[in-house]
């Protein structure tokens, strides 16, 4: 019998859940472990380099560490349940939804967290942290660890300002996600692709964990709060993604609503990455290159920008790229729907790529 995968990481994480998800609806054997203290400093820091979960443990002994690159690595090894869709449209609407769930629902993730659940996720921090340390200490623990993460809050553009425009923004896709999951069981059909995936981040570990969020879930959309158990718990059987090539109508609503506001800040990241790399020609990029004004639902505010959106943004482009010409003539009236013609259409003048875990230029 093949040794099973071992997956890195906690309940609580963002991206621990997109990988899980991956594994449990891809049949994929696996043991969990949790990323206590000693795993990080036994393990994932010395294997990695970096202090970030969740990471895969492979039969022969390597990690991979970033869940895009999981998944990528493990999608091939069982035909079953493959994360990217064959065809054009639907599968660039797969990763069109893991981009802007790893990059942007980021804000609603750390906004819901830190600020109306911040004694459950410090709590939740300092057990995964020690499990075996009594609850005071817990929770002393987890207020040290979480006074990085809710102090990220203004990096990332988190901030009284922006928090109306942050919920609005939400809610409305509650409202749609739910809408959608009248018809199809996932996102684009009746089995799970890369985007949702991507959308069990923030969706599960933030959202549907953390009780004042799922408290707002339950109440507003229980179907997507039933999608994210059917995602962790699958059914037995599973359907085939729609027909055609189609992508369901209200799939492209909650794209086009997303990347509306999504795609100036990452124009906005391309340019700034393209312009630090030139200028500062054979180093590597740092985690942020200066700040940019943004809008959120409405709401402004300004963030750091992040050469990382920059590398996830790549996949898009170069599955866009790999396509022939019917391919592309195919995926145009999607990408217009989505309003993302300008963006496809630009070119990327300076490419990241990741080696050892960071960001380099290429």
């Amino acid at each position: 019998m093949t040794e099973p995968y071992r997956l890195y990481g906690t309940h609580l994480s963002y991206y621990t859940g997109k990988a899980r998800a991956f594994l449990i609806n891809k049949r994929l054997a696996y043991d969990e472990v949790l990323s206590t203290e000693e795993v990080f400093r036994e393990i994932i820091l010395p294997k990695t380099g970096v202090n970030f979960i969740p990471v895969l443990g492979l039969p022969d002994g390597r990690v991979i560490q970033d869940t895009s690159d999981i998944i990528d690595a493990l999608d091939g090894a069982s035909p079953f349940n493959p994360a990217y869709p064959a065809t054009p449209r639907q599968r660039l609407a797969a990763i069109l939804a893991e981009i802007v769930a790893d990059e942007w629902f980021v804000l609603p993730a750390m906004h819901y967290r830190w600020t109306k659940n911040r004694d459950f996720a410090a709590l939740g921090f300092g057990a995964t942290s020690r499990p075996n340390a009594d609850v005071a200490e817990q929770r002393e623990i987890g207020e040290k660890l979480c006074a990085r993460f809710a102090g990220s809050l203004p990096f990332l553009g988190v901030s009284p300002e922006t928090a109306p425009g942050i919920e609005a923004e939400y809610e409305a896709f509650l409202d749609l996600f739910g809408e959608h999951l009248k018809t199809h069981r996932y996102l684009l059909g009746d089995r799970p692709t890369l985007g949702d995936y991507g959308l069990m981040g923030p969706l599960y570990a933030h959202q549907f964990r953390d009780p004042r969020s799922g408290e707002i879930m339950h109440l507003r959309s229980p179907r997507v709060a039933a999608w994210i158990e059917r995602m962790n718990m699958p059914p037995a059987t599973y359907g085939d993604l729609v027909a055609d090539d189609e992508v369901p109508p209200l799939a492209v609503a909650l794209l086009k609503r997303q990347w509306a506001d999504f795609w100036p800040v990452l124009r906005g990241t391309l340019e700034a990455t393209e312009a630090w790399i030139e200028a500062n020609p054979g180093a590597a990029p740092p985690r942020a290159v200066g700040k940019q004004a943004f809008t959120v639902g409405g709401s402004a505010g300004e963030r750091l920008i992040f050469p990382y959106s920059q590398w996830m943004w790549q996949r898009a482009a170069d599955a866009y790229a790999a396509l022939d010409a019917a391919g592309r003539d195919a995926a145009a009236p999607f990408i217009a729907a989505v309003g993302l013609t300008e963006a496809f259409a630009r070119p990327i003048r300076r490419r990241l790529a990741r080696k050892d875990n960071r960001l380099v230029a290429v």
